[in-house]
């Protein structure tokens, strides 16, 4: 059936890209609810449940876990506007467009920007970052874990972070908060068994 413009083409499509996807029967017939008020008490049960499992798949403790429904560029500029102040040094480290994306976003900020870049395509050592973040000494470090723009993949395993943050649990404490992997809130630790302030963003 051919589309009419101004209308909806009512023929399915199958979605394949890293996002947006396709969404499961099951979530569009929620979708389909009447709405609820975001005071009303069981929006915020339900929104304290979700909290909780963001909680557990991010393997963190903190309670202003809370899921942003927009477009992975959003969460970038939510998680960086509030972490940055003008004059403050943030480190990001760019293989491709959404590296690109957070430069311009935290140079918006007012943030002293240290780029290092890789050729697109191609990820970065964690010794190069690591030596960058003990010249540079930022607040923030800013690096795309899955980068769409070319399918490169960047480690940020939890040895890979500890790795960059500084080999020693003293060190990694100290640095947890000035120039490791930190997306949340300064000053937060870098427990055994967890990465302090890892953010992540789903592009939907």
């Amino acid at each position: 059936m051919s589309s009419i413009p101004g209308q909806l083409n009512p023929s399915p499509r199958l979605l394949l890209g890293p996002g947006p996807s396709d969404a499961h029967p099951r979530v569009l017939s929620v979708m389909s609810t009447p709405l609820l008020g975001h005071l009303d008490p069981q929006f915020l049960t339900i929104m304290t449940e979700t909290q909780e499992m963001l909680r557990e798949v991010f393997q963190t403790k903190n309670q202003l876990t809370f899921p942003v429904s927009a477009t992975g560029t959003a969460g970038m500029e939510t998680c960086l506007v509030n972490l940055l102040e003008p004059g403050d040094k943030v480190v990001i480290c760019t293989m491709g467009y959404f590296g690109n994306r957070m430069v311009e976003i935290a140079g918006r900020c007012g943030a002293q920007v240290t780029v290092k870049e890789a050729p697109w395509g191609q990820s970065f050592d964690l010794d190069t970052i690591r030596e960058t973040l003990k010249t540079v000494r930022p607040k923030v470090l800013g690096i795309v874990h899955a980068e769409t723009s070319t399918g490169a993949g960047q480690d940020i395993s939890h040895h890979g972070l500890r790795h960059v943050a500084g080999l020693h649990t003293g060190e990694a404490r100290r640095m947890g908060s000035r120039c490791g992997v930190q997306l949340l809130a300064e000053g937060a630790e870098l427990p055994a068994g967890n990465v302090a302030g890892q953010f992540q963003s789903t592009r939907g």
